[in-house]
This record gives C-alpha cells, sequence and structure tokens, in this order.
C-alpha cells in the first residue's frame, strides 16, 4: 500500500522538474548526510548509489545486496521530511520480473522517484533501448496500479560508455531519451556532460525535462554554475557520488597529515569557524529541531 503522504511527496516532487527554478539535489548516502541537506534547506533528497555501498565497504555497481540498499534507504526515507528519491542503478534484477520485484519493495520504503540507468556494470554496450522502454513502461504500471505517481529519473549512459564520436553519442542520446519518455520516464538523466552547445542541443530536442550531473573532476574543470544550467533550460541538477567522494578524500587528507606530520592543520581548517562545525554536526543529527 502507498500512503496518502507518499503520494503527496511524489506529486510535490513531480511538480520540481516543472517549475522555472532548476531541482538541485545534493546525493546523500546515509541518514545522517541526509538530514544535513534537509536542514541545510534543500526541498527533496536524493541518493547515491555509489555513496550507499562505500558506506557499507561496498565497490559500485550493484554488488550491494538489495535488502541491505533497503535497509539504508528505509532509514533516510524515515529520518527527513522532504520527497526521497533513490538511485537504483539498472534495477537489482536480471530480468524484468526481478526488477519489478525489486522496485515494489523499494516503493515499500516510502520513497518517490528512481533513478534507472541503461548501462549494466557500465558496460560499453548498453541495454538494448527497447529492452528498457519496457522496463520504464513495467514501472510505470506497477506505479500506476499503486494509485500514485512514482517520478522515474530515466539514465542514458551514451556519453559514459560509448565509444563513439561525440556526435553520435548526443544523436544516441537524444534519441534514447525521446524513447524513454515515451515509455512512460519523468526525466531523462545524461552524463557527464561539460559543454554548454551540447547540453542545449538536449534541451531542446529531448521532449522532457533533462537531469545534469555537476561533477567537478581533476583535469577537466568545472561544470555549469547553477544559474547557467537554468538559463539554458536544464530542470535538475545533481552532484552523483561527487559529495561522498569528497567526504572521503578529507579523511584521507587528514589521516595522511596526521601520520607524516603528527599535525592537525588540514582537519582544523575543515572544522573552522568551530561553530559551523558544531551547528553541521547538530543539522546531521537532528538536534537542531
Amino acid at each position: 500500500m502507498v500512503s496518502s503522504i507518499q503520494k503527496e511527496k511524489a506529486e510535490l516532487f513531480l511538480k520540481f522538474h516543472q517549475d522555472k527554478e532548476i531541482l538541485v539535489l545534493l546525493n546523500s548516502w546515509d541518514i545522517g548526510s541526509s538530514k544535513l541537506i534537509e536542514a541545510c534547506g534543500y526541498k527533496a533528497i536524493a541518493t547515491t548509489s555509489m555513496g550507499i555501498a562505500a558506506s557499507l565497504g561496498y565497490p559500485d555497481c550493484q554488488i550491494i545486496q538489495l535488502s541491505e540498499m533497503i535497509e539504508a534507504i528505509t532509514g533516510i526515507v524515515k529520518g527527513v521530511q522532504v520527497p526521497v528519491t533513490v538511485d537504483i542503478e539498472a534495477g537489482y534484477g536480471n530480468n524484468l520480473n526481478e526488477i519489478i520485484e525489486s522496485v515494489k519493495k523499494i516503493i515499500a520504503t516510502g520513497i518517490v522517484g528512481i533513478n534507472i540507468e541503461d548501462s549494466i556494470d557500465l558496460n560499453p554496450v548498453l541495454i538494448d533501448e527497447m529492452e528498457f522502454c519496457e522496463r520504464i513502461s513495467a514501472i510505470r504500471a506497477l506505479s500506476n496500479s499503486l494509485g500514485f505517481h512514482l517520478v522515474i529519473n530515466a539514465r542514458t549512459d551514451s556519453f559514459y560508455t560509448s565509444p563513439g564520436s561525440p556526435r553520435e553519442n548526443l544523436s544516441e542520446s537524444i534519441k534514447r531519451g525521446n524513447k524513454y519518455r515515451e515509455a512512460g520516464a519523468d526525466c531523462i538523466f545524461i552524463q557527464p556532460l561539460w559543454e554548454k552547445e551540447t547540453i542545449a542541443t538536449l534541451v531542446k530536442e529531448i521532449n522532457a525535462p533533462i537531469n545534469i550531473l555537476s561533477n567537478p573532476t581533476i583535469g577537466v574543470g568545472l561544470p555549469l554554475s547553477v544559474s547557467e544550467l537554468q538559463d539554458l533550460g536544464v530542470a535538475r541538477l545533481s552532484l552523483g557520488s561527487s559529495l561522498m567522494k569528497a567526504t572521503l578524500a578529507l579523511i584521507k587528507k587528514v589521516a595522511d597529515e596526521l601520520s607524516e606530520k603528527g599535525t592537525y592543520n588540514i582537519l582544523l581548517d575543515s572544522m573552522t569557524p568551530l561553530p559551523d562545525a558544531a551547528l553541521a554536526y547538530k543539522m546531521a543529527t537532528g538536534l537542531n529541531k
């Protein structure tokens, strides 16, 4: 059964994709990070599958057990008041029936949206587009049968995994994006993209709200700003696993300095001013309420 609260949150989350203001999502991986993001004023929570897996000691790409992923998601949904959308990778199943059973269990946690991708283990050969459309249609039918609108964010990895030229990848992304929309997706997620003209073309040519990943990468540069993406007509912006990776990177930097120099400069810098660090702790634990 889907509660009336879950239905209302799903409708609200869908509306966020249709507003003039871009929907910005900082991807969380546990209850504490989700509470902190909510307390900072963000109007929805999106999870990172890589982040949840890493927090439990697993690599990415569906190595984590579905039961463990559901336990993590359940804690996040119960820990915050805002709508929660979750990254379910390729669906946690080897066939359509298994994927639908997994999605049923995930919906039962109280989430309002999912990301589902058309590659498995980031394999350069994408799932056949008609097979992926069948998955989207089946998930939409499941959602309808439960009497609520699950927000489906369909990710195509044409740019991420394909060995084709940028022009070929752009064409494939547009083709797949429009087919996924017709199959029942609410938003099309394409990554990694940096070029303003390419993003503008996707927004123009795909008949659906577009989700762009902003993930600063060493050697590539900074992604477009929130305002620049909004001006291009992008509906949704997410940070993916970058926030979790930055957290892990900070731990390593602190550990390396302490073992090599016996000093605490990086740790102190990250906690300066100390009142901000204390406030962040309160936000992450809910003690500020």
